[in-house]
């Protein structure tokens, strides 16, 4: 038996011209997280990331705050979708960046409305792979950790395939699975036990990191 931690990015740029980079605050997200981890004696004995600089940025920061020397097995399977191109399919044109509440709620109805058509097979968004393709990306993760590891690992990913795992796990649909993406925090953790069968959820979305009043201000969604 072995506990998987599934971990979503630190804050990236969102609305500015290469979302795919940390913000500051992203980066002390990932970096307390490392801390978290260490205060609490949890060490890994295999770690998995995407490709995504995000990604990698993110287990640099964990690295640092937790001082821990494991190098990454990098997994692309584990990037995220494009939202953009997503997004694209709902909407001829290119957005403006959102910089009003309402402005963020049409962006995130578009999206859940191009996952949606997405994952149902009725849209290929430019440059994507099929949903069955990326949740197999996903999937060969979790397989991948369940006959090849023991003990704590850890995956540096995002939150569509986090979501994608948990759905996997759980036997959702895919309009469950949306929700679960749209709600999931930067750097939180999610768990599962797993063995050479199976994975089961432990946990979702938690922060444990960022409980004190002092990291009100550090919990983001983007």
């Amino acid at each position: 038996m072995g506990t998987l931690y599934l971990v979503r990015h630190g804050q990236a740029s969102f609305g500015a011209e290469d979302y795919d980079n940390l913000s500051p605050l992203g980066q002390q997200q990932s970096v307390r997280l490392g801390e978290y981890f260490r205060q609490k004696g949890i060490t890994f004995d295999a770690v998995l990331t995407g490709t995504l600089r995000r990604q990698v940025q993110t287990y640099a920061g964990i690295r640092q705050g937790g001082g821990f020397d494991l190098e990454a097995l990098v997994w692309p399977g584990l990037n995220e979708y494009d939202s953009e191109a997503v997004i694209a399919t709902m909407h001829d044109h290119k957005l403006e960046k959102p910089d009003t509440p309402e402005m963020y709620r049409h962006h995130f109805r578009l999206l859940r409305d191009g996952l949606t058509q997405w994952m149902n097979g009725v849209v290929s968004p430019k440059g994507m792979p099929s949903y069955p393709e990326f949740q197999h990306g996903v999937t060969s993760a979790l397989e991948h950790v369940r006959k090849h590891c023991e003990g704590n690992v850890l995956i540096v990913s995002s939150g569509g395939p986090i979501s994608t795992a948990v759905g996997h796990v759980l036997g959702t649909m895919p309009e469950t699975t949306i929700e679960l993406n749209m709600r999931i925090r930067n750097s939180a953790i999610t768990e599962f036990a797993f063995n050479p069968k199976r994975h089961t959820l432990l946990t979702y979305n938690t922060l444990p990191h960022l409980e004190h009043a002092d990291y009100n201000s550090w919990i983001t969604y983007t």
